[in-house]
């Protein structure tokens, strides 16, 4: 009977133990960060020995998911200055010198911004860096913006960030809900 005690009372004890360590560390976000390359899988492509492009960019932003919720119109208001994600505001590091509506963008490291309406978004890439949400965006740091016309597409549940190759350069896709947003990006 001691001994079944005895091991009764260290499993508790590794209990309380993996309680403690468990209950110190941040619980999982709902909203996962993921991050997008172009190239696409630029850094397995490389360790691979298989990256026959240079990197050009890459968007850092994190997933909300719809959960059975409306979001553009209700969640996320139209005419309001959104984050292009959740969390920490989305950024998209340019490694080279890139074009977008026109305009020169040097290489460096920027935040993106949308203000999303029924039939377009009007798509906002600002100077200013590491900041969480929208709170404090300043349009004085716009390197440029543009109006992004708005198309409907099959339900995607997280939103999602990709890149894919054009003639001139390659498009950052965003894909919310029922929404698909491309931004032209010229290399």
């Amino acid at each position: 009977m001691k001994k079944y005690i005895s091991v009764l009372l260290i499993m508790l004890s590794f209990q309380a133990v993996a309680q403690l360590t468990d209950s110190s560390l941040p619980p999982l976000d709902k909203s996962p960060m993921d991050m997008s390359y172009y190239p696409d899988n630029y850094p397995i492509l490389k360790i691979q020995g298989k990256a026959t492009e240079p990197l050009v960019m890459r968007v850092v932003y994190s997933r909300p998911q719809i959960n059975s919720r409306k979001i553009f119109g209700d969640l996320q208001p139209y005419g309001n200055v959104w984050r292009l994600g959740a969390n920490e505001a989305t950024e998209i590091d340019f490694f080279n010198d890139v074009k977008v509506n026109g305009k020169k963008i040097k290489k460096g490291r920027y935040t993106l911004y949308a203000i999303p309406y029924p039939d377009k978004w009007t798509l906002i890439i600002n100077k200013d860096t590491d900041t969480w949400g929208s709170f404090r965006y300043d349009s004085t740091k716009d390197a440029v913006r543009m109006d992004l016309p708005v198309k409907k597409n099959e339900i995607t549940q997280a939103m999602t960030i990709v890149f894919t190759k054009t003639i001139e350069g390659a498009n950052m896709d965003m894909y919310w809900e029922d929404v698909k947003v491309s931004l032209p990006i010229v290399l």
